[in-house]
């Protein structure tokens, strides 16, 4: 693995990282991949996400080493005044401070951005993930990924039609958030090279569900109708579902006239393109069964996985359905450097393919409190406070 980030886009930024759990770190570990100087900072008890397991590697479950890669670690205990005096000495040249505490939680300790941290780091860019934000009516509520799954709506759009609301099998609610406050940051380091001036950032779980689900709420802003689950079936576009073939299951996605009237060439029944029934997408929607039938009534006596092969090289989206262990064995995903392997390190790739600075991982997932004692010699702190720091349990090399 390679230690170097002077040709990464993200070289020479400094990222104080409070977070635990997956939005946070999820974030910060997309940064730390392109260059960025991630310091992760966790409580004494660690980062509970190490304990979500099985599976577990060396003690620290799978989930937590998932979005740690590239990142340096420490522990403070920011409870105490003595961890918070380390913490603005880290942050004296820090460009991004990204947490997820309860909002109120750094007010409290009078290291808020509004109050304090605004003036004595004028340059610093403050992100805070949280549930629901500080205020309205449900200000200051605790947020999980399937709490706000269910309360904005993606339950209630998930599943087969007719089945009890379903969670989603991806924890989309905390990373999308994840996504989205790191676009927010760069955005907002954007603004700085312009103003020079850092700014607070305030994301929350509730906010970047609702953007997400689309296209079911402007669906039923425009008609009154209220979303209801297809299973994997699109609400505003058919064919684009599951068909059955001889073989297996694939996924068909035809989304204009053009495209379908391929479908049909490819399978041999150019009638149905001048089927009442099927002229348009919206017949196409308003009569999705009739036209499952036909199109499964032809694929029944041919290979899922040949088809759906044809289908990609005639230049239609299409394919068969895969479990997680075929997707991290396809020659693609191989070929796409999805797959990381060293020694037990076995975790996805980077997904963003610049082509002059590219993305690398550089490091493995920290241990707990792996580099207090560089970090804090790092940023000024004698040998004999920092060996104080240690023994005092401020900056514990232990988890409590």
């Amino acid at each position: 693995m390679s230690n170097k980030t002077e040709h990464s886009a993200l070289s020479g930024l400094k990222i104080v990282d409070l977070t635990r759990v997956l939005g946070g770190p999820y974030c910060t570990q997309v940064l730390a991949d392109h260059g960025a100087d991630v310091i992760k900072i966790e409580p004494p008890q660690g980062d509970e996400v190490r304990d979500w397991g099985p599976p577990f590697h060396e003690g620290d479950a799978a989930y937590f080493i998932g979005v740690n890669r590239n990142k340096r670690g420490m522990a403070l205990d920011l409870t105490r005044s003595e961890g918070r005096e380390v913490l603005m000495r880290l942050l004296e040249d820090a460009d991004l401070l990204i947490e997820n505490y309860k909002p109120g939680t750094l007010e409290k300790w009078d290291i808020g951005y509004h109050q304090v941290l605004r003036q004595r780091f004028p340059r610093l860019i403050h992100c805070r993930i949280s549930g629901f934000g500080s205020d309205g009516p449900l200000g200051g509520y605790p947020g999980y990924d399937a709490i706000v799954q269910a309360m904005t709506g993606w339950f209630s759009v998930n599943g087969e039609p007719g089945s009890e609301p379903t969670r989603l099998g991806i924890a989309m609610v905390d990373m999308g958030t994840g996504l989205y406050s790191a676009v927010a940051l760069m955005m907002a380091l954007y603004e700085r090279q312009r103003s020079g001036l850092g700014q607070y950032i305030d994301m929350t779980l509730y906010d970047c569900a609702v953007s997400l689900m689309h296209p079911h709420i402007i669906n039923y802003n425009m008609t009154g109708n209220i979303p209801a689950a297809t299973g994997n079936a699109h609400p505003n576009i058919s064919p684009y579902e599951t068909f059955r073939t001889r073989t297996v299951d694939i996924f068909i996605g035809a989304g204009n006239n053009r495209a379908f009237a391929k479908l049909c060439h490819e399978l041999v029944a150019t009638e149905l393109v001048d089927d009442v029934r099927f002229l348009t997408n919206a017949d196409r929607v308003k009569n999705r069964e009739p036209l499952k039938a036909e199109i499964e009534s032809r694929l029944m006596r041919i290979d899922g996985a040949a088809f759906a092969e044809l289908l990609l090289a005639a230049g239609l989206p299409a394919g068969p359905i895969y479990n997680t262990a075929q997707v991290v064995a396809h020659p693609h995903t191989l070929h796409r450097e999805m797959i990381v392997n060293k020694d037990w390190y076995k975790m996805a790739g980077i997904p963003i393919k610049f082509s002059r600075t590219p993305g690398a991982i550089r490091s493995l997932p920290p241990k707990f409190a792996e580099h207090t004692k560089e970090i804090l010699a790092q940023a000024g702190v004698a040998q004999e406070q920092i060996d104080q720091l240690v023994d005092s349990g401020i900056a514990p090399l232990q988890r409590a």
